[in-house]
């Protein structure tokens, strides 16, 4: 079956709240309003994150309601020694609490828990601005700051929409935007993590949706310059079904260039890089993990386990217009992500 792409606006759910309309797009065009869920609340699944780059630190904040399990995390690494430091704040049984907008274009959302502040708010034009204050993280020291993610003019993004196999009403509604321009400063401690532009970067990680039972994802993002341009790209594959619009694209200036099929080549040694082949053989990329950060959680009869990794890539990808690109030191993260309840 060939990708549809979705090109004017169309609901997510019909007037009975099973999902419809599946394929991809270049903007949020679908029409989504959880209100029409019909699942139980435990069913439903629904995160932010974001990841910023500058030349010496990654950053990741995530705010994450699966249902039987919520929290939110965030995690800083040093890219000149691989050192990280990561703070979790579990919240059992959020069943939206955390109260994430419908959707990915507006609101604001923020998460007060015993003196700690993660703040994320939509501005105009798409910018968009993250808020922390941690007062203790990691070793005592305090994470503050605040930062701007600025799109490229006329930046597109992947957003899909994926019913899952085997589950009518299940269906994961996703947006992913590796092509932002970061400003500003989080203090760290006693130092600084200082982003500019030119040298601060900053992907958007956005889904809704009502899971499986089971849901094995794999994922990967990166961000940097590449010859004076912006460079970012979004791959990945879950159990969901991906025939009518996959999660793998490359952006150069906030542009997307659509790839189909990408495979993950995992190896077992761990000094190994990772590598990435796409079946119209339009991209062979190459991960070398520096970081690595394994997470188990467990409520009851639910578990999430999911790895991460942290480093650098590396390979060469062919664009949509035949234009051929070599890429190395793109600095930005891996995953592989299982749920079961």
């Amino acid at each position: 079956m060939p990708e549809i792409e979705i090109t004017g606006p169309l609901p997510v759910l019909d007037d009975l709240g099973r999902p419809q309309n599946f394929g991809w797009a270049r903007s949020p065009l679908w029409e989504y309003d959880s209100a029409y869920l019909r699942a139980p609340r435990r069913s439903i699944c629904e995160g932010d994150r974001y990841i910023l780059f500058s030349p010496t630190h990654l950053v990741m904040m995530e705010l994450l309601d699966d249902g039987y399990l919520g929290y939110m995390c965030v995690s800083v690494v040093s890219l000149k020694d691989w050192k990280r430091s990561t703070q979790s704040y579990i919240t059992p049984f959020p069943l939206g609490c955390f109260d994430l907008p419908s959707s990915s274009e507006s609101g604001s959302i923020k998460y007060f828990r015993k003196k700690n502040l993660l703040n994320f708010a939509v501005m105009e034009e798409g910018v968009r601005i993250i808020m922390l204050d941690i007062p203790r993280f990691g070793s005592l020291r305090t994470l503050r700051g605040k930062v701007v993610l600025t799109p490229p003019e006329g930046a597109d993004s992947l957003v899909t929409h994926m019913p899952w196999r085997g589950r009518g009403d299940a269906f994961c509604f996703s947006r992913r935007s590796p092509h932002y321009t970061a400003e500003g400063v989080i203090q760290h401690g006693s130092g600084e993590i200082i982003f500019t532009k030119g040298n601060g970067w900053g992907i958007f990680d956005w889904h809704r949706g009502i899971r499986p039972r089971t849901d094995l994802r794999f994922w990967a993002s990166g961000c940097g310059q590449w010859e004076g341009q912006q460079l970012g790209f979004s791959v990945g594959y879950s159990s969901a079904d991906s025939s009518q619009g996959t999660e793998n694209a490359f952006f150069l200036d906030g542009k997307l260039h659509k790839l189909d099929q990408v495979s993950f080549h995992i190896p077992s040694d761990k000094d190994v890089p990772w590598r990435f082949t796409s079946n119209d053989m339009r991209l062979e990329m190459f991960f070398t993990p520096l970081q690595e950060r394994d997470e188990n959680r467990q409520m009851f009869f639910y578990s999430l386990k999911r790895r991460q990794l942290f480093g650098s890539f590396h390979g060469r990808v062919v664009l949509d217009d035949g234009r051929v690109i070599n890429f190395q030191d793109i600095t930005g993260m891996a995953e592989r992500r299982k749920s079961r309840l």
